[in-house]
Formats: structure tokens, C-alpha cells, sequence
């Protein structure tokens, strides 16, 4: 892998000296940075357009018509393709000797995709599905796992104005329709199968399943992704090999060129957990979610061009599965020029041969410098000992980006204690230079790692608060909220505070947020999830803290918040408590309150093989919660449980659970399709049916 041999500068330090010099803007902290980005919407969302040098072949009238939340109106007359900004990097990128994408599976193979190579096959398929009568607007949903393909098939949707959806193949036939039938797709793009925890799962019946019922697909694309018997693939009907499909090179495939479109023209469709009721379709634009995704990647997360001069070479990897809008985050590398490293797999070995450092040894022999995961992917490594002393290759790695769920600070200690005996068994030491400060000319960054924690959603294809690699790092916050993002935390009357909990609230619109829900007459979905408490005001749903430094610590969902006593907290403060005894693997906690009486609050806990829960551990646990939090949130029964319920991106089911329990069925309150573990939920109905008649003994797991 090359580096650079320039002086280490990060990314938001350059953009702040291209304000400097383009603009004469000079600020004197990031806190004035962030107010004047807020505060003069149309002056940094034109810088942003202006510093990526972003292209239309015809001007904006004006960079935000109108202010409003809903229906903002971003670079009217303006016009974009995401496909263009990713393909404007080939030649550079590829003169520079960068790959496009580098990939791994668990079965071992290793593929990688050259800049040219991904133009070529974007071009094939998107001549072959225009052959297929896909026009502007049509939609092409995807049935595929995180591989090469998947980046190629969207980006040769979008490049013809298809609009792109993808659903991952740990998913359900019932998930996917749920979907898929609200979008209506013209042509589907599906895998035989998949492999997972070191088990083949064919998918050839899900996909029949889903051609048959999905009445306005025209065209299906077969990727052989697991190698099904071909008497599987015959089950399918006609459809068009992935190969052929992409083999095409001559001279249309050399001069083709994506389709100039609206600036808002629809990208992709994205869903919602859809804890109850159908997935809500989520629609987002060209032009809005490139400005947005340029702006996290490369100002907060510092993931610099792959050829800049002032960059390090990056090597970007996100663990994801295409379920989760990560996903979109992991491809949107691609548009600064950065080599995205993707895998596919568990990252927690099998069920039979649990290794934790599957993600780290891929990290460690591909080269990665940024590498990004889930929270409880972190919390999972230190909990299973993991040493990553022993892999040296590392090194490389200079940022840790995590999200998903909150960070504790123990996890996040454990990671920076880790990288810091890494680097010191390689003999080497801190310069003066580094992540918590900005870097002088000639001097290198501290071979330590920096965390960027992020917190975003799928709602807007972004992240509301985030990094900045010259603040200060402080284990259990996020550093600041991010450029054009007018975030507050607001109290029940609506009023701005620091340094208590409130609502995560918007106040400004950002380019990236929905255009629309797909097939929302009215725009009632829309209005009734995001402005339904502030009209105008953009409510996302969790409890955040804003410290007078400006740290953020999010406390999760704001929906399933404890409220004991007059005290509100988030439910993450307890797991931090809990989760850091050795004996405990897994959480979840919920509030019952009932009008006229004392609320109820009982602790789920999965404890490590071979322990029971007796009275010692929950008296380990009830202190840890006294001591960590207040006597307040001891809970009121503390109860062994083989699963806690997760969402399929691992988000814990707290709000069902508490529906569950307050008395709703199971068929109302959660959506098992949509549910990673959904086998787990029949304990929490036995003992929900068994907390309804008094006098009986609490379900035993």
C-alpha cells in the first residue's frame, strides 16, 4: 500500500484553509466553525459543492430556495449523478495505483476490483438493464450479500436514473416482500446463496419466492454467489447470468456515461426497522446524499482522497451487511477516490468456532487505515480477550469508526489500550502530533489510533453527530456535532439545554434528508415520524447530551427511556453498568408504567456459558447499577434469558419488549422478519402471559 510522504494534515484542517484562502473565513475554534455552518446554510453547503469541485452542466439558481422541513429545496436547476462523482476518480485513482474495491468471504477468496475494471462492469450492466426498457425512475431492487456486485449493480442502476433498493439475504422471504411489493421493482438482481458462521444457506426457493410475487418484475440477474447445484438455478425460470451481464467491453461500454438527472432526483430507497407495520420506504436523492456523505467521509471522519497528496493512501472498511444503511455508507468511499475493503461473512467466526478477530486479521492483511464496525462489535472483542498484539499488520489501522448503538467507555479504552501496545511492541512512540491536536508542518501523527464515533441514521443517509480529528477524545462521548447539522437537545418544554439529557432535535433541514416516502399520499408517514412533537422541527428519537465542551453522548432510544421517579434516563447508562461485570454478555432493561400504580422494571441478562444467576451476581449487579448510576434504577427483578432480541442491525428490541409486556400481542408490537434472533421472542411471551395472572411464578428461561 502507498503513502504518502507529505506531513500528516488532517482532512477538516485543509478544508478550513481552503475557506481561508478561497473565502477569507477564518475561525478561531471549531464550536465558531460549526455556528457559521448552521448559521448560513447556503454558505457552506456551497462551500462543500465548491471544495469537492462537485459538476453540473448547468447552474443553481440558488443553493436552499426554501428553509422549510419538510420539502427543502436544495440546488434547483442543478444536475447530478452519484455515479458520476464515483467514476471521476478512475483515471487519477488508478494512475496512483489504487484499487476501486478489495474484498474477502469466508471462504477465503480475495478479489480485487481495479478502478477500471468497476467502470467497464458499471457500463455493461447498465447497458444491459437499459436493453431490459429500465428508465428514469424505475426501480431495481437487489437481493445480494456485501460483495463487488453490489456496489456494480448500483451503480449501474443509478447511472441510468434507476432507483436502487437492496435487501440482504439473511433476510426472510415475508421481510423482503414487505419491501419490495411497496416500491414495485422492474428487474431484480438476486444471489443463489450465501455463506454464514461457516454454513451454506442456498437462497434459490427465496428468490423464486420473490419473482413469483412480485407481479411488476420484467428481468432477473443471477448472481452465483454460493455455487448452488444447477438443478437449483433451473427452479428459477429464464434469467440472465451475472457474467454475461457484466462482460460486455467495446466501444459503447468505453464511451458510455452516466445520465445528467435532477439534482433530486430519487437515488435509493432505504427501510425503517419496521418494529410494527410495514418498513417505511425512505426515498433520498443524488445530489443531497453525496453533499452529505463527502462531508462525513471526509471532514469528520478524515478519509481522504486515495491519490491527495496531503492523504494517506486510505484503505476504508465498514463492517456491514447490506441490511444496514452502513452499507450505503461503506460504497459511499467510493466517492472521494478511496479503496473500499468489504467482507463478507460473520464477524464472529461460527457458532461452533467463535474468533473475534476474523474483522481484525482481514483489517490487518489487507491494509486497512480505517476501520469501522458496530458498537457491539467492539464491546463483543473485549469481552472475548481479544489481543491485538498479535497482529501486527494493524499498524496500518489509524482510525477506529464505530456506531449502530453507544459506545462505552470501557470498550472504547480497551481499543485505545490495545493500539497503544501494538505500536509499542514495534518499538515505537508517540510524536507530538496527533489526533486530540492539530499536526505541524513536518511532523508525523502519533501511531496510537483515534475513534471516530458516529450517530446517524438511515432516516437521512448521515450522521448527526460525529469526529473531528483536532478535537479533544474522550472515552464514552462522540466529539461534536457535525458541519450543517443544527442539533440541540431540547427539554419537555422545547427549550434548548446543555449538559442534561434531552430529544435529539434538527432544527434546519440537511441536503440528505427524504425527499419523500415511497407511495406516501399526503406525506403522512413522513410528517407523522419526524415533525409529529415540533411541527418544522426535525425530532430523530434519541435522548442526547450536549456538554459544555460540546462532547455528545447519546443515551439511546428516547422512546424506551426510564423515567423512575421523576428521573429520566437512557437505557445505555444501566447497560455501560451492567455490561462491564465479566459474568454479563448481553442487556436489556424496561420501564412498565401504569397509570395509579409503581412502575415495574425488570432486567433481562444473557450471562456467559456455564453461569446461573443466583444471588451473588444479582447483587454484583444491583451494586453496579447503585454505584454507576443511582439507587433509583436498581431494578425491580433480575431475570437469566438465553437472547436478547436485536434488530437485523443489531439494535435492541426495548420498545416491543416494553409493549409486550404492557399487554399488546407479540404480532402487534414486533416484526419477526426483521428481527436477527426472532426465535428468542417465545420466552418473552411466556413470561409476559405468565406476569398477567397473579400468583404465578415468572417464566424460567
Amino acid at each position: 500500500m502507498r503513502m504518502s510522504a507529505a506531513p500528516f494534515v488532517p482532512q477538516i484542517r485543509l478544508y478550513q484553509d481552503w475557506l481561508r484562502q478561497r473565502r477569507g473565513l477564518a475561525f478561531d475554534s471549531y464550536d465558531a466553525l460549526w455556528r457559521w455552518s448552521t448559521g448560513d446554510l447556503p454558505a457552506f453547503w456551497q462551500s462543500v459543492w465548491d471544495y469537492f469541485e462537485l459538476r453540473s452542466p448547468t447552474p443553481h439558481r440558488a443553493v436552499l430556495a426554501q428553509a422549510r422541513m419538510p420539502d427543502a429545496r436544495w440546488f434547483e436547476g442543478a444536475q447530478f449523478n452519484y455515479a458520476h462523482q464515483v467514476l471521476r476518480h478512475v483515471q487519477p485513482a488508478h494512475a496512483a495505483g489504487f484499487m476501486a474495491v478489495v474484498s474477502r468471504n469466508e471462504r477465503g477468496g480475495h478479489r480485487e476490483l481495479s478502478w477500471p475494471e468497476l467502470r467497464r462492469q458499471v457500463a455493461s450492466l447498465a447497458l444491459h438493464l437499459r436493453e431490459q426498457g429500465v428508465q428514469p425512475g424505475d426501480r431495481v431492487a437487489a437481493y445480494l450479500p456485501n460483495v463487488p456486485e453490489a456496489m456494480v449493480a448500483f451503480l449501474a442502476t443509478v447511472s441510468i436514473g434507476g432507483v436502487w433498493s437492496i435487501c440482504a439475504p439473511d433476510m426472510g422471504t415475508a421481510a423482503v416482500l414487505d419491501r419490495f411489493r411497496q416500491i414495485g421493482p422492474k428487474v431484480l438482481i438476486a444471489c443463489d446463496g450465501v455463506r454464514y458462521g461457516g454454513r451454506d444457506f442456498d437462497r434459490t426457493a427465496v428468490v423464486a419466492e420473490l419473482r413469483a410475487q412480485l407481479p411488476t418484475v420484467r428481468h432477473l440477474v443471477v448472481h452465483r454467489n454460493l455455487g448452488v447445484p444447477q438443478a437449483a438455478l433451473d427452479a428459477l425460470g429464464s434469467f440472465q447470468e451475472w457474467g454475461p451481464a457484466v462482460a460486455r467491453d467495446d466501444a459503447r461500454t468505453e464511451g458510455f456515461e452516466p445520465l445528467w438527472l435532477p439534482f433530486d432526483h430519487p437515488l435509493w430507497i432505504v427501510y425503517s426497522s419496521g418494529t410494527t407495520g410495514l418498513p417505511k420506504p425512505i426515498v433520498h436523492g443524488h445530489g443531497g446524499t453525496v453533499l452529505v456523505a463527502l462531508a462525513l467521509k471526509t471532514l469528520h471522519n478524515d478519509i481522504g482522497c486515495s491519490y491527495h497528496p496531503n492523504s494517506w493512501g486510505e484503505r476504508y472498511h465498514w463492517y456491514s451487511s447490506t441490511g444496514w444503511v452502513m452499507w450505503n455508507a461503506q460504497v459511499s468511499g467510493l466517492l472521494n477516490g478511496t479503496t473500499c475493503c468489504i467482507y463478507d461473512g460473520n464477524p464472529g467466526g461460527s457458532k461452533d468456532n467463535p474468533d473475534w478477530t476474523t474483522l481484525w486479521r482481514f483489517g490487518a492483511e489487507l491494509g486497512v487505515t480505517f476501520f469501522g464496525a458496530g458498537a457491539a462489535f467492539f464491546a463483543n472483542c473485549m469481552k472475548a480477550g481479544v489481543d491485538l498484539t498479535a497482529l501486527p499488520g494493524l499498524k496500518s489501522v489509524r482510525a477506529l469508526g464505530t456506531t449502530g448503538s453507544p459506545l462505552s467507555e470501557e470498550a472504547q479504552r480497551w481499543g485505545t489500550e490495545q493500539f497503544r501496545k501494538l505500536h509499542a511492541l514495534a518499538g515505537e512512540t508517540p510524536a507530538t502530533a496527533g489526533p486530540s491536536k492539530p499536526a505541524q508542518a513536518g511532523l508525523e501523527p502519533r501511531p496510537d489510533v483515534w475513534w471516530c464515533n458516529i450517530s446517524g441514521g438511515t432516516d437521512f443517509a448521515g450522521a448527526f453527530i460525529g469526529g473531528n480529528r483536532e478535537l479533544p477524545l474522550v472515552p464514552g462521548e462522540m466529539q461534536c456535532r457535525l458541519l450543517g447539522c443544527a442539533v440541540e437537545a431540547w427539554n419537555e418544554q422545547g427549550q434548548p439545554v446543555v449538559g442534561e439529557v434531552g430529544e435529539l432535535v434538527c432544527t434546519k433541514p440537511i441536503p440528505s434528508m427524504p425527499l419523500y416516502f415511497w407511495g406516501d399520499e399526503g406525506s403522512q408517514r413522513y410528517l407523522s415520524s419526524y415533525f409529529d412533537m415540533y411541527p418544522g422541527v426535525w425530532r430523530h428519537g434519541d435522548w442526547l447530551k450536549i456538554t459544555p465542551a460540546g462532547g455528545c453522548i447519546i443515551y439511546g432510544r428516547s422512546d424506551a427511556t426510564i423515567n423512575r421517579h421523576g428521573l429520566r434516563m437512557g437505557t445505555s447508562e444501566l447497560y455501560s453498568a451492567v455490561e462491564a461485570l465479566p459474568e454479563v454478555l448481553d442487556s436489556l432493561v424496561v420501564d412498565l408504567e401504569y397509570l395509579g400504580r409503581e412502575s415495574y422494571m425488570p432486567l433481562f441478562v444473557v450471562l456467559r456459558p456455564g453461569v446461573v444467576l443466583d444471588d451473588a451476581i444479582k447483587a454484583r449487579i444491583n451494586t453496579a447499577v447503585r454505584t454507576a448510576l443511582s439507587p433509583r434504577f436498581v431494578p425491580d427483578e433480575i431475570l437469566q434469558v438465553a437472547e436478547i432480541p436485536r434488530t437485523l442491525s443489531g439494535k435492541k428490541q426495548e420498545l416491543p419488549i416494553k409493549k409486550l409486556l404492557l399487554g399488546q400481542p407479540i404480532d402487534k408490537v414486533v416484526n419477526k422478519d426483521a428481527m436477527a434472533n426472532p426465535g428468542c421472542l417465545g420466552w418473552y411471551v411466556q413470561f409476559a402471559q405468565q406476569r398477567a395472572q397473579p400468583g404465578t411464578a415468572a417464566a424460567q428461561p
